[in-house]
């Protein structure tokens, strides 16, 4: 892929990293503690959005040839944002909350550079199977969520065993709409 501007990517996320790579992106990560609160009363399909143009402006673009890529994904249940679970206990009860259940993955991007800004969003519905007590512990403790929005990644074991279909990007679920930034990273 013949990009021919400095991408860098503002996400710890090897998920991210990895789903880039593959797209045939080259990046330099570049990494910052954003505050990833928001105001009261947002809608929730608004605040992966909202998160990810906060985690722009927390940057400064330097050249003329950098884009930066910023994103948050949220999992929504009902109008509930589970967001990462704080520790086993409440991984525990998202994955319990989420067993048998349909819910929104929402992944929000800010693509920005000198002379403009861009902010997208994708949301994907996942149906879940109802899981046992033990397949949730065997995950959690096999698999350490901790960092993953509503306690789970689909790439891993549990994407495996418990969803029984999703409505739309897959790879949204994983942490980044690439379909859609692919096309937003060329009008750049």
């Amino acid at each position: 892929m013949n990009f021919n501007r400095h991408l860098i990517l503002a996400s710890n996320s090897p998920r991210r990293q990895e789903l880039l790579r593959h797209a045939g992106f080259e990046f330099k990560v570049r990494t910052k503690e954003v505050d990833e609160s928001y105001p009261e009363g947002t809608p929730p399909e608004e605040v992966a959005k909202y998160l990810a143009s906060k985690k722009g402006a927390a940057y400064k673009i330097d050249h003329q040839n950098e884009v930066l890529l910023t994103a948050d994904t949220i999992v929504k249940l009902n109008d509930e944002i589970l967001g990462k679970p704080q520790n086993y206990e409440d991984a525990k009860r998202m994955l319990t909350a989420l067993s048998g259940k349909k819910h929104e993955v929402i992944t929000g991007v800010c693509i920005k550079s000198k002379e403009k800004e861009v902010t997208l969003d994708d949301t994907t519905l996942v149906y879940f199977k109802s899981l046992t007590e033990e397949e949730i512990d065997y995950y959690i403790t096999n698999y350490s969520p901790y960092d993953k929005a509503g306690a789970y990644g689909i790439q891993e074991w549990i994407g495996m065993v418990g969803i029984d279909k999703i409505e739309g990007s897959f790879f949204n679920v994983v942490g980044l709409p690439v379909h859609k930034v692919y096309q937003a990273l060329l009008s750049f």
